[in-house]
């Protein structure tokens, strides 16, 4: 294990990390927290240098970036998206606001045309689909996870208001003013860094939903498109695909969030009413997709019982990516944290390394 820093008051969170990831073992982790704009713990398993893919934690890193681009009225999420796209505004759809879609209450959780993982990358394929179909239900009336299709729409979205693709948006308002590793659309030389994502035996396959969520509408979001066989390829990690395929570490997601709640070194990402509005329960409720309760803010997941993040009764928000990381804020300790693995592990419940790791985070900051 390697470790730049360490403060004190954190060494029980440090001594829960190093049981579920000694230094011997093989598993690649990493674990990063910021208190008070400071980054006071900072673990490592495996390559120092090592990136991964953080599946859907990438919503999150599409959250901060839709915050801070409506916080800067460069895009107002509360338009109906049809303003900057008229060809979406078909079949019911002339209403629907990005906000809608960041709060997976659009209706668009699914396409419903087959689409192939190669159309899949090439991103025009996609948003001419869901240009074209209709909601699955009256958008604003249920919510359901938009698993992939949030990150298609939201980005088609900030691409025409901008006139920069998601990609281009991450690095430039994100990771170059606050040094991040941090990428959706992989470049070439960043490649080599990326650790190979690896399923625990046992363990679901992509386009298999476990059995609380194995309706219909759960197989037809998780399997179209089935991207999962991809994930390792040099196609899926070089393309965009801003709802799953982000590629970080530990540190730079908790820098990241870090600096939606303060300055950190001399950046901050949102003004305290952007991060309010930002992070405002929208929606609470089953999911349709899911089946779970599960509750959201404008793209961020807020704690319930099933992804607690620090708590089901604190501020926190953030996003998990199944199986492999954990990103989160909470406002009231002002701290965030950061894990990241490449070996899956799927729980139907509430994951315990993450929740673990999470709760002591937090306890450790208000002592």
């Amino acid at each position: 294990m390697t470790a730049e820093l360490g403060d004190p008051r954190f060494d029980e969170l440090r001594r829960r990390f190093e049981k579920w990831y000694p230094a011997e073992g093989a598993d690649h982790a990493q674990l990063c927290v910021y208190h008070d704009g400071v980054r006071v713990l900072d673990l490592n398993v495996g390559p120092v240098d090592r990136v991964q893919v953080v599946r859907s934690a990438s919503k999150g890193i599409l959250a901060v970036l839709a915050a801070v681009l409506h916080d800067r009225g460069v895009v107002d999420l509360d338009a109906p998206i049809a303003e900057l796209w008229p060809e979406f505004a078909t079949r019911g759809k002339a209403r629907i606001s990005t906000r809608l879609v960041l709060t997976h209450q659009a209706g668009l959780p699914v396409i419903d045309d087959p689409v192939t993982p190669t159309e899949a990358l090439r991103w025009d394929p996609v948003v001419e689909r869901l240009a074209r179909q209709s909601p699955r239900w009256e958008p604003g009336t249920k919510h359901g996870y938009h698993d992939l299709t949030y990150g298609w729409l939201v980005g088609e979205v900030l691409r025409r208001a901008t006139g920069r693709s998601v990609g281009e948006l991450v690095r430039r308002e994100l990771a170059e003013p606050l040094g991040l590793d941090m990428w959706i659309g992989t470049p070439l030389g960043g490649l080599r860094r990326i650790g190979t994502l690896r399923k625990v035996p046992g363990t679901a396959a992509r386009a298999q939903p476990p059995p609380a969520v194995c309706t219909d509408l759960a197989f037809a979001v998780f399997g179209n498109p089935d991207l999962g066989p991809l994930e390792n390829t040099m196609e899926f990690l070089m393309a965009e695909v801003p709802a799953a395929n982000g590629v970080t570490d530990a540190r730079s997601l908790a820098r990241l969030f870090a600096a939606t709640m303060g300055e950190i070194d001399g950046v901050r990402l949102l003004s305290p009413g952007g991060l309010a509005d930002a992070v405002r329960e929208r929606v609470a409720g089953p999911d349709e997709v899911v089946g779970w309760f599960r509750r959201y803010g404008s793209g961020f997941m807020l704690p319930d019982p099933t992804r607690p993040m620090g708590g089901v009764d604190t501020a926190s928000f953030g996003h998990y990516g199944r199986g492999v990381a954990l990103v989160f804020a909470e406002p009231v300790t002002r701290l965030s944290m950061a894990f990241v693995t490449t070996t899956e592990t799927v729980h139907l419940g509430t994951d315990p390394v993450s929740s673990e790791l999470a709760s002591t985070a937090l306890a450790c900051a208000a002592e």
